[in-house]
């Protein structure tokens, strides 16, 4: 259910309808923009008369909400929601273009500070980097694991690039006391007691649609952790398995426009996993800046023949800087259309 109380409102009369609403053993969310507050209820709801909370002074209006998913729901929270990331505070969201990059796989300390120092001076606002990689066999490469977040710390003090690393346990989160924001890959986005876990950090989380998933199961998951506390969610579009095969998966651009219609919470795209091959990434980059995305995530190596994963969809460190130029150019087109 969603509560729209009217402009001019005291505080004190809307935290009297608050706390009624919680003595009914509800949660609320309450949403404060120029022209009304918008109280969100979460719970069951059927036990609220409709026409009651209708009829009082201070109340515009009520809907009842049938999506399942309530926090992430735009209908409780209006305006687009702003994740602020690291002590710099770089936003993601409304407005705010965020540029991630940096190699599938931590290597070494020269490789991630190498390209960390590149794609910074590219315009990268986040430097992304794996320690803990979910691989499809066995014996690949699985990550340097503590070792990769140590050296991801290093390249964060070089540059002063936030940095965005995946945990694939909840027993790892000790690990990422210092990493500013905690990636759930495709694989884990319904992995349901880690995202309970992330719930209670309030550290940002990028959440990565599952190969399979549809937007409603996105948002389901995203639900998972702002219900347990952390609303700081931004989601990610990477590409869905489909039965086409001359890319590595088909990117759905129509969820930016789909989500953004749904839900308040950013949404960026990953060109690199969608389309797992090098050249498609810039075209599909400037796809996903024209259609709206709040921003995107790109692997960048200093030597994508010999990569230890992911390889073939990597830019190089000046194919990134012409990316990133470009994406720039669009973003300005689309704000001067607006």
């Amino acid at each position: 259910m969603v509560i729209i109380v009217k402009q001019h409102t005291k505080e004190e009369r809307i935290r009297e309808l608050i706390q009624w609403i919680e003595s009914q053993n509800l949660r609320t969310h309450v949403s404060a923009g120029d022209f009304s507050t918008v109280i969100g209820v979460i719970g069951d709801t059927s036990k609220l008369d409709e026409d009651l909370i209708s009829g009082l002074d201070i109340v515009e209006g009520v809907k009842r909400v049938s999506e399942p998913f309530k926090s992430a729901n735009r209908k409780f929270h209006p305006m687009d929601s702003i994740i602020e990331v690291g002590v710099d505070k770089v936003k993601v969201g409304h407005g705010n273009f965020a540029i991630i990059a940096g190699p599938c796989s931590v290597e070494s300390e020269e490789q991630i500070i190498s390209v960390a120092k590149s794609v910074k001076a590219a315009g990268a606002t986040m430097l992304r980097g794996g320690a803990f990689k979910p691989r499809t066999s066995p014996y690949d490469f699985q990550g340097l694991k503590a070792d990769g977040i140590e050296l991801l710390l290093e390249a964060k003090h070089e540059t002063g690039l936030p940095i965005v690393t995946e945990i694939m346990n909840a027993n790892h989160l000790p690990l990422f006391e210092d990493v500013d924001v905690i990636q759930v890959g495709a694989r884990n986005m319904q992995n349901f007691e880690l995202l309970k876990e992330l719930g209670k950090t309030q550290k940002p989380i990028l959440l990565k649609r599952g190969l399979a998933s549809t937007m409603k199961e996105l948002l389901m998951s995203a639900e998972y952790i702002m219900a347990s506390g952390n609303e700081n969610v931004i989601l990610c579009e990477r590409g869905i398995r489909t039965f086409e095969t001359a890319t590595r998966n088909t990117l759905d651009l129509s969820a930016v426009s789909v989500l953004h219609e749904l839900t308040h919470l950013p949404v960026i795209v990953d060109p690199s996993h969608a389309t797992g091959v090098a050249r498609y990434v810039k075209p599909m980059a400037l796809a996903a800046a024209a259609c709206g995305a709040d921003g995107l995530i790109i692997e960048v190596h200093n030597d994508p023949a010999h990569a230890l994963c992911d390889g073939a969809q990597s830019l190089r460190p000046e194919q990134f800087e012409d990316v990133a130029k470009a994406v720039r150019r669009v973003r300005a087109a689309v704000l001067a259309e607006d």
